[in-house]
């Protein structure tokens, strides 16, 4: 807190505004501790207070400045302003009228996550497009780093595409639930991001393309791990192809007999999963079937069940 207060004061001063660090770290320190206010937003609700208090635009507060080009592994900072070379590596659904897009950039040296705030009146992004995103905030929560678009940043098209680097991670367990927003689903034609009863956040009611995922939760005994996979990943375990989907639900009247059929397929059942891990999500690349428990289980039976059979 004392860092982001000497920065706060430090940039007023260079507007020739006085402002003292004790009432900057009050404030912040009401924020983030009492009401949990992550961080960055806490920063940025501080600045907005004295901006308002001394009328000073934001435009000349977050003045446009050359930042330097990073790769997203090396980010591991809070609060510094960058430029980001990548491409829009997957675009996930909000709920938040102050998010406009939210989901994972990468680079060669792995990706990161992003959000971009609806008041920055950016353009919005593609999935799997590349672009130079400028003069972005860096922010960390729990650990873990991502970066935001706000009015000051830019969003420039690239010709080239961006190669995105993976660290893959292992995990096996049980599959023991299948969440919300699984099975046959709609994506906005326009920012590709999941239909909520057939509207979008940021588009309204719109003719939304099918698409078919998994957003599931596995137990390994110890502790769970959420898991997606996309279409292609879910056609190969659960061997229903998107078409074969659309006629399921379209013969049935209802777009949950698809969802049926995969937790009939995959709930109970053990697999291991590999994949780039982001937040609380593995991203999952390759799933299969892991039948270790099951034999350890007939091995245990068996063992149980021996004594017993030379008394008898």
């Amino acid at each position: 807190m004392s860092d982001i207060a000497t920065k706060i004061e430090a940039r007023f001063t260079e507007l020739g505004i006085k402002v003292q660090p004790d009432e900057i770290e009050t404030r912040l320190d009401q924020l983030i501790n009492k009401f949990k206010v992550p961080p960055e937003e806490a920063r940025r609700n501080v600045i907005n207070y004295f901006l308002k208090v001394h009328n000073i635009p934001r435009t000349e507060f977050f003045e446009k400045r050359e930042t330097p080009q990073v790769k997203a592994s090396e980010i591991k900072e809070d609060g510094k302003w960058v430029t980001l070379r990548a491409r829009v590596v997957q675009l996930w659904e909000t709920n938040h009228e102050s998010v406009s897009q939210v989901g994972l950039l990468g680079d060669e040296s792995g990706t990161i996550k992003f959000t971009k705030w609806t008041k920055a009146a950016l353009p919005q992004v593609e999935e799997g497009k590349s672009y130079l995103f400028k003069n972005i905030t860096t922010s960390e929560w729990q650990g873990q780093f991502s970066v935001k678009l706000n009015k000051t940043s830019e969003i420039v098209p690239i010709d080239e595409n961006v190669e995105v680097g993976r660290t893959l991670f292992e995990y096996s367990g049980a599959i023991v639930d299948i969440q919300s927003g699984s099975g046959l689903i709609k994506r906005c034609p326009e920012c590709n991001r999941a239909l909520i009863k057939g509207a979008c956040g940021e588009h309204g009611k719109v003719d939304g393309i099918y698409d078919l995922r998994v957003k599931a939760v596995m137990d390994d005994g110890e502790k769970v791990q959420d898991i997606l996979l996309n279409r292609e990943v879910t056609e190969a375990l659960v061997g229903i192809t998107l078409d074969q989907a659309k006629d399921m639900a379209t013969e049935a009247l209802d777009q949950a007999v698809v969802l049926d059929v995969i937790k009939s397929k995959l709930v109970g059942r053990y697999f291991i999963v590999s994949g780039s891990k982001l937040d609380r999500f593995i991203l999952v690349n390759t799933i299969r079937q892991d039948t270790t428990p099951i034999e350890e289980g007939i091995m245990s039976l068996l063992a149980t069940a021996a004594p017993v059979a030379q008394e008898a």
